[in-house]
């Protein structure tokens, strides 16, 4: 396997994003009667999304040993926080914010330990 980079937890965190935004079509579908328009119509961005993300998905686990990328996958919550608070304007607190930072720190972690374990069996 090749060498990690920036570049690289850029783009798994991209795909991070994109399975994000999956909750956010659920969401706003969650906001309009079982099998109505607007229910349909979320519903099935939301399972676009959720097609968008397996092929990119596919793609990062070609690149991330499976436990790294499955540890980059916890940020979802930063993210998930992060649209609930711009697009459905709730709130922020003190917890929220300790949990995810110390999802944040393991992810950290999890990919320095990850690119040392590298380094060393070289």
């Amino acid at each position: 396997m090749k060498k990690i980079g920036i570049v690289d937890i850029l783009q798994l965190q991209g795909a991070v994003i994109v399975y994000s935004l999956s909750t956010v079509a659920g969401n706003l579908a969650s906001k309009y009667e079982l099998l109505s328009f607007g229910y349909l119509c979320f519903f099935a961005l939301e399972f676009g999304i959720l097609g968008v993300y397996a092929i990119i998905w596919q793609q990062m686990i070609k690149k991330f040993q499976l436990s790294v990328a499955y540890a980059n996958k916890a940020l979802t919550l930063m993210w998930s926080m992060l649209w609930n608070f711009v697009i459905f304007s709730q709130g922020i607190n003190f917890w929220k914010v300790v949990g995810v930072l110390l999802v944040f720190i393991g992810v950290i972690i999890m990919n320095f330990s990850t690119s040392e374990e590298k380094a060393d069996d070289k």
